[in-house]
């Protein structure tokens, strides 16, 4: 039997895709963050480079992007501030916010006993819930724009145990679990949603872990991963090209998690 020609009503087709917009990474002043920040404005994206306490660390990222002829500006603000999100996201002259990659991130790690409510809270608000909140403010635009790109930083810890770290996988899960369900309640409207899930990267989170010779052992790649493996995938979620991906999460771990 040939194949059946596809056609697409016109109750299918989108409006055009708006791009008159910048792109936010939080937690972007070092590792992930700022390797993703870099992939953006080499695809043409004014960039808004946060960062809550490291400014040196942001105004390099901000100059390395402006050397290269990209436009980048500091946004400082702990996205952890309930506060923070309106001010951080509010359009500027760099237009609204279309791409937005949730990175900021935090490990307060121990055994399940002895993780205090604080260190617990701490983290869920840093990595969970500023997710939540950033998104919630990001969307609007988006779906004006009928255009736009969140990606948000999980881990594999999120979807595979590692003793020690309850509070973070919790906290990883949950992203995962928001990733999917924002996805669904806004693909009609061209804007998608995805996680990526780092395994062992080498940043300033990872380096007492990565001391461990055996975790790399265990890689089936046997490499520790770097930030632009991760920002690399980055770039494409948030690309024209993956229009068609949202809900899901990539994992950027050199095999591990297969």
């Amino acid at each position: 039997m040939a194949d059946a020609e596809l056609t697409v009503s016109p109750a299918m087709r989108e409006e055009p895709a708006t791009r008159e917009g910048c792109a936010l990474v939080t937690g972007a002043s070092r590792g992930i963050g700022a390797a993703a920040a870099l992939a953006l404005a080499a695809e043409g994206w004014p960039v808004r480079v946060n960062y809550r306490a490291d400014e040196e660390g942001a105004n390099e990222v901000v100059e390395r992007i402006r050397a290269a002829g990209g436009s980048a500006e500091v946004a400082q603000g702990d996205i952890a501030d309930p506060e923070a999100p309106e001010r951080l996201l509010a359009p500027g002259e760099d237009g609204p916010v279309l791409v937005l990659v949730n990175n900021a991130g935090l490990r307060l790690d121990g055994l399940s006993p002895q993780i205090e409510d604080e260190q617990w809270q701490r983290v869920i608000d840093v990595n969970l819930t500023a997710t939540f909140r950033a998104t919630r403010r990001a969307l609007p635009a988006m779906m004006r724009a009928r255009w736009g790109r969140i990606v948000n930083v999980a881990s594999i810890v999120g979807i595979r145990a590692n003793p020690g770290q309850a509070n973070y996988a919790a906290s990883k899960a949950g992203v995962i679990g928001f990733t999917k369900t924002v996805a669904q309640e806004v693909a009609r409207r061209g804007v998608t949603v995805n996680a990526v899930a780092p395994g062992f990267i080498e940043t300033a989170l990872t380096e007492e872990i990565l001391d461990n010779s055996d975790l790399v052992k265990a890689i089936p790649a046997r490499r520790v991963g770097s930030p632009e493996d991760v920002a690399a995938c980055i770039r494409f979620l948030a690309s024209e090209e993956a229009a068609y991906v949202t809900g899901t999460t990539l994992t950027v771990d050199g095999g591990l998690s297969a």
